[in-house]
């Protein structure tokens, strides 16, 4: 949220919520219009998915596109002490599914230290599938007051 300023709320998730495979983000987050702006734009819905693992970034990135079922913009975030031929390949890649990418310090957790290295394509969700995740994380990502 802060670091990127892509998001204007985000919540974390992970684990099986979705129930389905490859269905449920580590974080997902919203970008919706100020108060104060005077022109208001659409609710974007924004997906990212972490690995860690030097040996996942595969299958992340295929998660991370999987997502655009029912998400805006979705990114893979990995670490950021990757190879740069490993960069370079994952860049690619990315920039071929509009998929964004993000490095972080994976060795320090509480200073993540979030580098956007190509921000994500928007696109358009299937509105079916949106409804139908975003329902289950509803008051999370949607709080009211």
């Amino acid at each position: 949220m802060s670091d990127l300023e892509e998001a204007t709320h985000a919540i974390p998730l992970g684990g099986n919520l979705f129930r389905d495979r490859w269905g449920t983000p580590d974080v997902i987050g919203k970008a919706e219009s100020r108060r104060s702006d005077v022109i208001k734009g659409p609710t974007i819905i924004i997906s990212a998915e972490i690995k860690v693992d030097l040996n996942e970034f595969e299958k992340g990135l295929g998660q991370a596109n999987s997502y655009r079922l029912f998400s805006h913009k979705n990114y893979l975030v990995v670490p950021n002490h990757i190879s740069e031929e490993e960069l370079a390949r994952l860049d690619t890649l990315c920039r071929m599914f509009g998929v964004g990418l993000v490095l972080f310090n994976s060795r320090n957790p509480k200073i993540p230290d979030f580098k956007l290295v190509l921000r994500a394509e928007k696109h358009e969700p299937d509105l079916f599938y949106a409804n139908k995740y975003i329902s289950l994380v509803e008051e999370d990502l949607f709080p009211q007051g």
